[in-house]
């Protein structure tokens, strides 16, 4: 288990992503896991996370089946062990 999970909820966030998750990348802390849940976005968001994901065993994706919002997606992001 690492030492620190950080929750991302993803929506519609083409325009910040990639550099929030860079940012979380970049850590001088290495046992970390990232986890983006997806909130339903509409934009290629997704698409942008899931290329990074492929460069990086750290990060993980999950899907939220309709719209719930930022809170219950942090909230299902505490629950994605």
């Amino acid at each position: 288990m690492p030492q620190l999970s950080i929750i991302i909820p993803l929506f519609n966030s083409c325009d910040f992503i990639l550099r929030a998750l860079q940012s979380c990348i970049n850590q001088t802390l290495k046992d970390i896991e990232i986890l983006i849940i997806n909130d339903k976005s509409k934009d290629n968001s997704l698409n942008m996370v899931l290329e990074f994901a492929k460069k990086d065993p750290r990060i993980k994706i999950f899907q939220n089946e309709e719209n719930l919002g930022t809170f219950a997606s942090r909230n299902l992001g505490g629950f994605a062990f």
